[in-house]
């Protein structure tokens, strides 16, 4: 399994309202990044604030503009299903995720224990 390239597939797939946020991250916002809090819609996250419709992509991410790769703006206050990404190579596979590699296909089990090692600072509660 590769490291993330930054191919911003994760972020353009779940950025239109496949994310959540827990009431304490939205509470946190409230208080310390308003900017943030703007984009909220009740349990709603990224949400246009002039017109409360759901965007289409998340507001936080831009294209580097020298290399093919995507930047998050909030990177560290960005929603927990952010920071959990991914979760499965399952998930990996249906989003195209370019960490994977031809190896983990043939021995999903094995990418799966690498996964899990590799996001074990990510996941809370995960051993």
């Amino acid at each position: 399994m590769k490291e993330c390239n930054s191919c911003g597939k994760c972020c353009t797939v779940y950025g239109s309202g496949g994310l959540s946020a827990t009431q304490s991250e939205i509470q946190y916002w409230e208080v310390f990044r308003p900017d943030i809090a703007r984009y909220v819609r009740g349990d709603h996250i990224w949400m246009n604030p002039s017109d409360g419709q759901q965007l289409e992509r998340c507001p936080w991410l831009s294209k580097h503009p020298t290399a093919d790769k995507y930047l998050c703006a909030i990177y560290y206050d960005r929603p927990d299903d952010c920071k959990h990404y991914p979760v499965t190579i399952e998930q990996m596979i249906e989003d195209e995720c370019e960490m994977l590699e031809v190896r983990d296909l043939h021995n999903l089990r094995k990418a799966q224990k690498d996964l899990d090692k590799l996001m074990i600072d990510s996941r809370p509660g995960f051993e």
